[in-house]
Formats: C-alpha cells, structure tokens, sequence
C-alpha cells in the first residue's frame, strides 16, 4: 500500500452504520415539543378570539364552550393568550439558544484547533464571561437597554455563550487529539476543513443534547425574566408574563395563572424527554 493510501485509510475511518431509533420516552418528548412549535408558527391564524379583546364579564372565568381555558383578570380568554404566547416563549428561547450554540461552539471548536495563544485567548476572555451571574447580568442589561424583543434575545444569548464555549471546546479536544484528524493536518488541510469535516461530524451527538440543555436553560431564563416584568412587554406576552399578570387568581386555582405555567413545564420535560434518548448523546467520537 502507498503513503498516500496509508493516508487516505487513516484519514476516513470506517464508522458503522446503525438505524436511529428513538425510544418511546423520546418519541412522546418529541410529540410535545413539535406540537408547541407547531402552535408557536400558526398559533395567529387559529385563535378563537383576539388576544387583547374582553370576551368575559367574569374575571377569572370558568371553562365553557366559548372559553375551554376560561378568562384571564381582565377578562380575556386564556387559550387565545397561550397560544399566541408560545411564539414568544418558544421563538425568543430557540432564537437566543441558536446565537449562543453557535457563537460559542464555532469558537470553541476554533480554539480546540488552533491551540497555542488562540485557546488561551479565548479560554482566558470566557472564563471571565461566565463567572458573572446569569440573572445578575440579564437584570443590568435590561435595566440599562430596555426590554425588547432584540434585547433580550441577544443578552440570553450572550449569556449563554461562554457555557457553549466550553462544552464545544472540550468535545472538539478530544476528538482534535485522535490520529485522522493528525493525518488531515499533515495533508495541509486549513482550520476551517478540519472543524467542519472532521471535528463537527464527530461531536454532533453531545452537542445536540447541549444545545438542548440550553433552550431549556433559556427558556426559563426568559420566563423568569417575563415574571419579574423585564420579559416581554405588554401588549405582547409569552407564558411568564401570563403568570405574572395572573397571579392573583392562584389561591382560587384560576386556569389563568395554572396552564401557562403547565405550558413552560410541558416544553422543558418534552425537550428533556428528546435529549435524554438521543443515540450517541454522550459520545465525542460519532460511534453511537
């Protein structure tokens, strides 16, 4: 056999091939999770009333036909308000999580390649980042920016990107340390072929399940956020603000105040439920 063939079988390990197969309990998270993003995209174009319209004279309503979640403290139907509030909920928490996955796990993957000055930079500028208390930082940000939706989309994010940071550095370690990623540096291949040919295939399983993590970690973020009225602002509303705004009706067991905080708890478990069976969720090395 040739050095070039040597190279070549080196360079392209044999994986093998297995189908995926999600279990049960992953298949029911999954259910949950689409049927909220499903909601979250056509949510507008199939509620029954308008979310600010007063449809009750009750406050806090009972369930009927007309209202299957009841009425909110203003009177307003409740279904309407949680389906139009799961676009926020669900739209900002995927939006932030997607900018700080992808922010850090691009550098990380980068640092992991690079070494040298480049890792410690980075490591050095992260570390730093992420000794700052979550909820501390997004309270000053938001107290000094305003809350928007923009704003709180990137703070989420930026908070959570030194953690992506080094989830992703750690994995592309590994995996940079193994010899066919050693043999495609010796052919020459640049930084960006061997993140995006080598490292990433190689980690997409942990790194799912982090991305994961995060939404779930963002979303609650968010709702804290929204609870403490720095979240999303009137007249729009994700399921925090629901809580908030209908916390009155708690020692009555109002339906208001009861399913938003269902729906943040249904999200959570449901993405928990898809991470948790992931094939190869643990592995760094792509052999599920």
């Amino acid at each position: 056999m040739s050095a070039d063939q040597t190279i070549t079988a080196v360079a392209a390990p044999a994986l093998p091939r297995r189908r995926f197969r999600l279990p049960l309990a992953g298949i029911i998270g999954a259910g949950v999770v689409g049927f909220w993003v499903v909601i979250a995209i056509i949510g507008p174009y199939i509620v029954p009333h308008d979310v600010g319209a007063l449809v009750d004279d009750d406050l806090f309503g009972r369930m009927r036909w007309a209202l299957p979640l009841g009425s909110d403290y203003l009177g307003r139907d409740v279904l309407s308000r949680i389906i139009i509030g799961a676009r926020y909920s669900i739209g900002v928490a995927a939006a932030a999580t997607f900018l700080a996955v992808f922010m850090g796990g691009t550098l990380g993957m980068l640092a992991a390649v690079s070494r040298g000055a480049v890792d410690m930079a980075l490591s050095r500028f992260f570390d730093a980042l992420i000794s700052i208390p979550s909820k501390m930082s997004a309270l000053v940000v938001i107290a000094a920016l305003g809350s928007s939706i923009p704003v709180l989309v990137g703070t989420v994010a930026v908070i959570y990107t030194p953690g992506a940071f080094r989830i992703w550095r750690a994995l592309a370690v590994n995996v940079n340390a193994l010899d066919f990623v050693e043999v495609a540096r010796a052919r020459g291949e640049g930084t960006g072929y061997l993140i995006r040919e080598e490292i990433l295939p190689n980690i997409a399983g942990p790194v799912l399940t982090d991305f994961g993590l995060r939404f779930v970690f963002a979303m609650l973020l968010l709702s804290g956020l929204s609870f403490l009225g720095l979240g999303v602002q009137p007249p729009n509303a994700d399921w925090g603000s629901l809580v908030r705004e209908n916390i009155n009706g708690l020692a009555d067991g109002a339906l208001a105040v009861v399913m938003p905080a269902v729906a943040i708890a249904s999200v959570t478990i449901g993405v928990n439920l898809v991470i948790d069976n992931l094939p190869g969720r643990w592995s760094s090395t792509g052999e599920h």
